[in-house]
């Protein structure tokens, strides 16, 4: 049905370029509707007239509008579509989220996992070389990576120790070493990466927890270098342990969502998102 609808558009979107951009189509659509409006007038001017006439008329109508209907069935239903399908697929989707983070999250927190919340406060790593972020390889699969923020302190302290919490489990239970590749971003950041495609992301300002120093996206380091490759079996296993420490904790992670980001996690946190996009 979407790709139907989004097929509808593309025609009506080309029909209404041809109308806009060539002066021949839009001469032949105001003789189109001109005509059209004389023999809508024409017509009215006989049912006026009254008696048989005006039932005659009626009739002859129905049968020039019931063999154009036969002939441009397929132009009527395709106008039909164009009309409804936009506001049912609406209706139907209403109570879904487009973006993957509105509601507050509803994983249970491992008991063990809350007692240390709710003790030690982890510190953050020593900050890697600018340079590890810089590497042409990694602009390539992260636009714009290089300037993106890595500050703890602008993180959400709730957020930021649980993730501490799940780097821990990474090195001490399976032997990854982590990285934050972006934590904070600005809501002109966002806007910016939002640009670049849904490749990049789909969320524009305030539309991401990144905002709320709510999220960030986070690799694996191995042999001193950054690895966010999905074809290396070592980081795919990566992801699939880190999910599960994110979860573990309370936050929700990015490699369950149709459009799988799976360094991607977040805290959501019910009242904040209130802001304007």
């Amino acid at each position: 049905m979407l790709l139907l609808a989004v097929a509808l558009y593309f025609l009506l979107a080309c029909v209404l370029s041809w109308l806009a951009l060539f002066p021949v189509g839009r001469a032949m659509a105001v003789r189109l509707v001109s005509g059209i409006g004389l023999r809508w007038g024409r017509t009215l001017d006989d049912v006026r007239r009254g008696g048989r006439r005006r039932l005659a008329a009626l009739m002859t109508l129905l049968r020039r509008y019931g063999r154009w209907w036969k002939r441009h069935s397929v132009i009527g239903l395709a106008a039909a579509a164009v009309a409804t399908l936009p506001p049912l697929l609406a209706l139907m989707m209403s109570d879904k989220q487009m973006l993957g983070g509105f509601a507050v999250s509803t994983h249970e927190i491992n008991p063990q996992v809350a007692a240390l919340l709710q003790g030690e406060q982890l510190a953050p790593p020593a900050a890697l070389p600018p340079l590890v972020f810089a590497t042409r390889e990694l602009a390539q699969m992260r636009p714009m990576l290089a300037s993106a923020s890595r500050n703890w302190a602008l993180l959400d302290p709730a957020y930021a120790q649980r993730l501490l919490l799940v780097f821990k489990i990474m090195k001490e239970q399976h032997g990854y070493d982590m990285a934050i590749l972006e934590g904070y971003r600005s809501p002109e950041r966002q806007n910016l990466l939002a640009a670049m495609g849904g490749s990049v992301t789909n969320a524009t300002a305030f539309q991401s927890w990144h905002q709320y120093g709510l999220a960030a996206d986070c690799a694996f380091l191995r042999d001193g270098k950054l690895l966010i490759s999905e074809k290396d079996a070592w980081a795919m296993r990566g992801y699939e342990l880190y999910g599960a420490a994110a979860e573990s904790v309370g936050m929700t992670w990015g490699g369950r969502w149709t459009m799988m980001d799976f360094g991607h996690t977040e805290l959501r946190v019910a009242g904040v998102r209130h802001k304007p996009s």
